[in-house]
């Protein structure tokens, strides 16, 4: 039997739909009024300052919404995104790749050659 109905591995099409569920802007974020208000604070001030976002740091048990808040502060800052987790860091290839596709995307957003 080939055909598994449960496998460790995303399939395609769960990729789009899970994509889809999340909220793009704030105005889709359902919960945390008071720290989507900050935020918004945060970022209309940086826009105004045309200066990037201070750092912010998301912390919380899984399942919280951390991820989907900060694709949420991409996407309103209009910039790119690059996520990472913790196991990540115990494998130091994977770490420089990501350091190394951070500096690109930066180098990319503060050059006009790119």
């Amino acid at each position: 039997m080939t055909d598994r109905l449960t496998t460790p591995r995303p399939l395609t099409d769960e990729w789009e739909f899970d994509a889809s569920l999340r909220p793009l802007r704030f105005s889709d974020f359902v919960g945390q009024d008071k720290l989507i208000e900050n935020l918004k604070i945060f970022i209309e001030a940086a826009l105004e300052r045309k200066e990037p976002l201070d750092h912010v740091l998301l912390y919380g048990p899984p399942g919280l919404g951390k991820t989907t808040l900060a694709h949420v502060l991409a996407a309103e800052l209009n910039v790119p995104i690059t996520t990472t987790s913790g196991p990540v860091t115990h494998w130091p290839p994977k770490v420089m790749l990501s350091v190394k596709k951070m500096s690109f995307c930066f180098n990319c957003l503060t050059s006009q050659a790119c």
